[in-house]
Formats: structure tokens, sequence, C-alpha cells
């Protein structure tokens, strides 16, 4: 069966991570939406997303086709009810259309009517808003360690590692070197990929998961429900955030119940508050609705999208929300909603224009041996247009 992972109507809940990227490109946990359900489905997928991100993001079509929803995390009863799914069959659970067998001439217009349906079997879990990503990542990053060690056997675990908790709570993937470091697994599993880089005197607890090729600097301090996504870089202290991947945080500083997108840098000593004075539950910026909504999350620091920068001593308030390819610096606290291709701080913003932008990203992308091509180049353009308003 042709599986195909498509947004669903919570996507621009999702924003502004959704601007450049499907939900199934999502991390939560130690992997993306899309790796969680390749595994359950040991199948490839494809994405049905929006049109300007389909070149980078292609759709692949057969007769007969199985959409998911990509924002529902999968387990192994959910993936085998879906494998046994038939053309003109659905699950839902509530309102939420989670699969549905459809020929390739409905695939557009799977939403105009949901034939048979049957219920979720077992547990029901989805990302619905921005938050969830932190707010879940503790349990996605353990119930992906089961997964992904089942039979395996770690890496060697170097003497000099201190080790607070169960030893076997740690896997390390094949070129992964830590030395020196502190690793508590009393509340979760620790995860350090393959040729990733723990640096001496760092302290980690679990439940934490370092992607490939990704480094945690020296003296640096994490806290359990950390992600840090492939090729990044993390120095000071974080704590319960997630990082997509190919950003830095390199640094002191602090960053709390946050989630970074790809190609952002945090310079030194940026600081996120992610609890207010009142202690109150945080409001966070809706795309959907354009205002401030309850998070009913008491932490909450700063949603930052893709390529996205501050420069030193930038301080980010409680619940911040920072869209595609801003720039931010300055004193003093920044707005709590920054747009897309924003360039400035709280004395003012204007547009970050174009041309430069991409010069920018053209010297990003080199520094890990990518080309910024074409395909980046169009999708950026696209979002810088989607965005105009909102900067007006």
């Amino acid at each position: 069966m042709n599986y195909i992972l498509f947004d669903g109507n919570g996507r621009n809940q999702l924003l502004p991570f959704t601007f450049t990227r499907p939900v199934a490109d999502i991390r939560i946990g130690i992997t993306t939406l899309r790796e969680k359900w390749e595994y359950f489905l040991k199948s490839k997928t494809s994405t049905l997303s929006e049109d300007y991100l389909s070149k980078k993001f292609p759709l692949a079509t057969e007769e007969e086709n199985v959409l998911i929803n990509a924002s529902v995390l999968p387990h192994k009863a959910l993936a085998e009810q879906i494998k046994q799914l038939k053309t003109g069959e659905a699950i839902i659970h509530e309102d939420v259309l989670v699969a549905l067998g459809v020929h390739a001439a409905d695939i557009h217009d799977f939403n105009k009517s949901v034939p048979k349906s049957v219920e979720v079997d077992g547990k029901f879990q989805q990302i619905r808003n921005v938050w969830d990503i932190y707010a879940m990542n503790n349990q996605a990053i353990a119930d992906d360690f089961t997964l992904l060690v089942s039979g395996r056997q770690s890496a060697p675990i170097s003497k000099t590692i201190f080790v607070k908790g169960n030893p076997n709570l740690i896997f390390l993937e094949e070129g992964a070197e830590v030395e020196y470091a502190f690793l508590n697994t009393k509340e979760g599993p620790v995860y350090i990929g393959k040729d990733a880089v723990v640096m001496e005197g760092a302290k980690i607890r679990g439940p934490f998961a370092l992607c490939e090729h990704a480094t945690v600097k020296m003296d640096a301090k994490i806290y359990g429900g950390t992600t840090i996504g492939p090729y990044s870089k993390v120095g000071g202290e974080v704590s319960n955030s997630v990082i997509f991947g190919y950003s830095n945080k390199g640094h002191d500083g602090f960053l709390g119940n946050s989630v970074l997108g790809e190609w952002c840098n945090l310079g030194a000593d940026t600081n996120i508050s992610n609890l207010k004075n009142t202690y109150e539950p945080v409001k966070l910026w809706s795309y959907v609705e354009e205002r401030f909504v309850q998070t009913g999350q008491q932490f909450c620091g700063l949603m930052m999208g893709d390529h996205s920068k501050c420069g030193i001593n930038t301080m980010f308030n409680t619940g911040t929300v920072v869209g595609v390819n801003a720039n931010i610096f300055g004193d003093g606290y920044q707005r709590n909603f920054i747009p897309s291709f924003s360039w400035g701080g709280k004395q003012g913003l204007t547009h970050y224009q174009l041309k430069k932008a991409f010069q920018v990203a053209t010297a990003v992308f080199a520094r890990r041996n990518k080309k910024f091509d074409q395909v980046e180049k169009d999708i950026l353009s696209h979002v810088y247009d989607l965005t105009y308003e909102s900067r007006r």
C-alpha cells in the first residue's frame, strides 16, 4: 500500500514551524513524526501539504493509497489497524480523521466525504498546538528510546562518565563521543546519536536526546525533556526544549520550555523567560486567530521559526513567538510576537529584505556543507509574501 502523510486541518495551529515543512517533519522525541510512522508501517511515505512545499516534499500516488494524519503519534496497534484499511474505509477519533483509504483521483478532495469509519485501536495522541511539542517531549523521548535501542547494544560507555541511575538507560550510537560528563537516568533515558559529541563537564538529566552530529558544549546544564536535533550545537542551560536541527545555542544563557526550528542561532547570553511573575498560565500568539490565546501552560518560553536569529544578550519574554527568518537584536525584552522576515528589536522592526536573507542562508548552509538552492529560495520567497501583511 502507498502511504501518504497529510497535514490536516490543524496545520496552521503549528505555525511558524509549518511555514517551511509539512507537519510530518516536525521533530518530537528522538525522531520526526514521519520517521515514527515509517518505523511502524515498515514503509516509506510521501506528503500531502501546501503546494509551495511540494518540490522539497513531493507527493507520490498510486491507484490505491492510504492517507494518514501526520499530527497523530503512531503506535503499533494503530499502525496495524491502518495496514488493514481498504479504499473507502476510514479511522477516526472523535472529530479527528486519522486515516483514510482513497483512490488516486480523490486524494486532493478527500475531505469532501468521509466513508464508513471505525474508532482508533488503543491510545490516541496528537500534536494540536506548538506547545505540545515540548509538553509531550518527555514521553516521546522515552517511547522512541524503547523502539530505537530494542535488541541493540550501545557503543562502549567510557569509564570517565559519571552515571547516576540505571546505566542501561544510556545508549550511545556508533561514533558518539562522551567523556568526563555527568549523565542522570533516574527520570528517563539518555540517547546520544551517531557521531554526536558531549564535551567535558556537561551535566545531563534524562529523558534526553542528542541526535546525529550534534554537540553539547563544555559545562552545559541540560534538564529532562530536551531534544537537540541533528547538527545542532548547544551550551549553557536548557530545560524541556526541542531543537529541530542545524541550529545553535552555543553559549551561556537559558532556554526553557521552548521550540527552535532549523537554522536558528541564539547569540551569546540570550535568555528566555518561561514563567510569568504572577505564575499565571501563559498566552501565546495564534496565527489562526491573529491574537494571543491561552495555552494552559504555566511554563512556556520561545517558539522560533526556521532561519531566525538573535544578537548577544537578547531577552525574550514569557510566551514569545518569532516567525521565519527574523533577525532580532537590541536591549530589553523583545515583543511577544515578531513576524517572519522582521529586522530589528523593541525599538522598531523593519522588513528583512529577501536578497540579504538569501545571502545569510547561503553562508549558513555552506558552513554545514549544504547548498542553499532554488527550492529553498522559492519556499522562503513564498513565506515572505505570505507574511507580508503581518509586518505592516
